[in-house]
């Protein structure tokens, strides 16, 4: 790696000590000492961020990771906020946010009367001073992107995920790559072609919510208006049924590899793992970029009949893994130093991007 250009520096947002393990990775490995600030919260809860040196005219990178708890996802987004508005205002050149798990990019699309939540946020960050995002595996990438006004470098973890599987998962030939429903059918489709392994699908485990029922379709019938007019009457649209679960493909006697891009509740994967147990599979490992266990999720992983659950670092989890022996944790900081190091530079981001697909 060529030595890095001076006119940066880079910050780590977060108050938890966990979580500054990722920005110290991804400055060991660029070879810069992390910037001095302190970030804190006041006694009434309030978010203070101080600046200890001065960033005027610099290109600076702020590295924010989503602590342990859901409860504080929050915070530190108001971290990232707070402290992005003060190098703002301290006439920082640019201000690129290092933000390997994207909170609520889950909710990027329209619910009943709900709003699009990521839409807010990248407005959010855009006014306090962003202009420009790296992060990795955006949570349905098409949708999520259409919401911010400024580059994104959307990265991919799945080189690293088949590198652990092709070095640490003993007789990985004779595997099979398993999409626990329908919608993950691609990504897990991608993973199959580049290892050369069969694919399987879980038809059934996905059922539609209480919130995307009541859309309307339960609505008072027709009625006779005061002018004697009814609405239009039309046609009846069948409510959706949860369909006996089936397993497409054949997973007896193989060691099955579930795929997705994250694992938080882990009562899907739970249940997707006792299935193909009851289909034959022998060995059962999780594969998932960004791992938020939130809850209850490593005892519920220890007495499954899951045997391994392999995220990358994007989300510290280290009371998770101590909790439970099966997490296994794979190291992303290379590909977000790289990441920071070219957009310095100003070098193409093509090349952290070879033989990746959409899909990925």
């Amino acid at each position: 790696m060529n030595a890095p250009k001076s006119g940066y520096r880079v910050f780590s947002a977060n108050s938890s000590v966990a979580c500054t393990e990722l920005a110290k990775k991804i400055t060991e490995r660029l070879g810069v000492e992390l910037g001095k600030s302190v970030v804190f919260q006041e006694s009434n809860r309030e978010t203070r961020v101080d600046v200890k040196e001065s960033v005027r005219g610099q290109t600076i990178f702020i590295i924010q990771t989503i602590p342990r708890m859901t409860r504080d996802v929050n915070t530190a987004i108001m971290e990232l906020l707070i402290m992005a508005y003060a190098l703002k205002t301290s006439c920082a050149k640019n201000i690129i946010g290092v933000i390997p798990y994207f909170p609520y990019s889950k909710q990027c699309k329209m619910r009943k009367r709900g709003s699009i939540v990521s839409k807010l946020l990248a407005s959010m960050l855009a006014k306090a001073g962003l202009t420009h995002i790296i992060t990795m595996d955006l949570h349905q990438k098409g949708r999520s992107r259409v919401s911010f006004t400024f580059p994104v470098d959307n990265l991919r973890a799945s080189p690293f995920l088949i590198q652990y599987i092709q070095e640490e998962i003993p007789d990985y030939r004779n595997a099979i790559i398993v999409a626990k429903s329908p919608s993950a059918a691609k990504r897990a489709q991608s993973y199959a072609e580049r290892l050369r392994l069969g694919l399987a699908v879980i038809h059934g485990e996905a059922q539609c919510s209480e919130s995307d029922m009541a859309d309307g379709r339960h609505s008072p019938p027709c009625v006779r208006n005061t002018t004697g007019h009814t609405g239009l009457e039309l046609p009846l649209m069948m409510a959706k049924e949860k369909p006996p679960i089936t397993v497409v493909g054949d997973v007896g006697g193989r060691i099955a590899i579930i795929v997705d891009d994250i694992i938080d509740d882990v009562g899907d994967f739970v249940a997707a793992a006792e299935i193909l147990k009851e289909r034959g599979a022998y060995k059962i490992y999780i594969m998932a970029t960004h791992g938020l266990l939130s809850a209850d999720a490593p005892r519920l992983i220890e007495e499954s009949a899951i045997d391994e659950v392999v995220v990358t670092n994007t989300v510290p989890h280290e009371v998770q893994k101590l909790q439970c022996p099966k997490i296994k944790t794979v190291d992303v900081s290379m590909i977000l130093a790289e990441a920071i190091r070219r957009i310095h530079n100003g070098e193409s981001m093509a090349y952290l991007f070879r033989n990746i697909a959409v899909d990925d």
